[in-house]
């Protein structure tokens, strides 16, 4: 069970922020000579905090060797080939870093939920899903995975904060509060997800993110 009370000072952030965005760096600088990429997944309900920390977190790396693949309703295309080929032509080559707003989970989540996907397609999507990570992992590439989790009560000030400032009001539309009627489903559904996903070789990192600060120092 997540202790989502954790929390950092202002302080404690401008502090810690500069030395954990310079190590990441850092190690990233490494893919190349090692022959290896990776894949970064963020998750979360809506108003997480999934892009404040993506943003943290990119500020550390070479814009040559990254790109954010923000995950939204399939295109046509995209639906007339393997659930997995969409994600698959945006993978990293050596040396490189993708960063993953959303990703393959939707098949388990918003895809089950929402019924956009048959019941026998979201419950082979486990094993598919373990089967594509474990690919990328013995091809080189490392797979981190983090679920930012917030509680009913925090998204609900989010949403009200946003629909209050003129320069967030783009963020919150019908269908985010037409998800909060099914938080309790969409709860267990992600606790399915992360007890059925979450491997030795890749690995899901719970984050405590009713505090932004503190997310984003653990994510990076």
């Amino acid at each position: 069970c997540l202790d989502l009370n954790q929390a950092t000072s202002e302080e404690a952030y401008r502090r810690q922020l500069p030395d954990l965005q310079s190590r990441l760096g850092k190690l990233v600088r490494k893919l190349r000579s090692r022959s290896r990429s990776a894949v970064l997944i963020f998750e979360g309900s809506d108003a997480a905090g999934k892009g404040g920390a993506i943003r943290r977190l990119t500020q550390a790396l070479d814009a040559r060797f990254y790109q954010v693949c923000q995950v939204a309703a399939p295109s046509d295309e995209e639906r007339a080939r393997p659930y997995l080929w969409r994600f698959w032509r945006n993978l990293p080559r050596w040396g490189h870093v993708t960063v993953f707003d959303r990703s393959w989970y939707g098949r388990v989540l918003v895809e089950r939920l929402e019924g956009f996907c048959s019941p026998a397609d979201w419950k082979r999507g486990f094993g598919e899903i373990n089967a594509f990570e474990e690919q990328l992992v013995q091809s080189g590439c490392l797979v981190c995975k983090f679920w930012l989790s917030i509680s009913s009560e925090e998204q609900l000030r989010r949403f009200q904060e946003r629909e209050a400032l003129g320069f967030k009001r783009y963020k919150i539309t019908h269908e985010d509060w037409r998800n909060r009627e099914k938080w309790s489903a969409y709860e267990a559904a992600a606790c399915e997800m992360v007890e059925r996903t979450s491997s030795e070789i890749a690995p899901w990192t719970l984050v405590e993110a009713e505090d932004k600060l503190f997310a984003r120092l653990k994510v990076l």
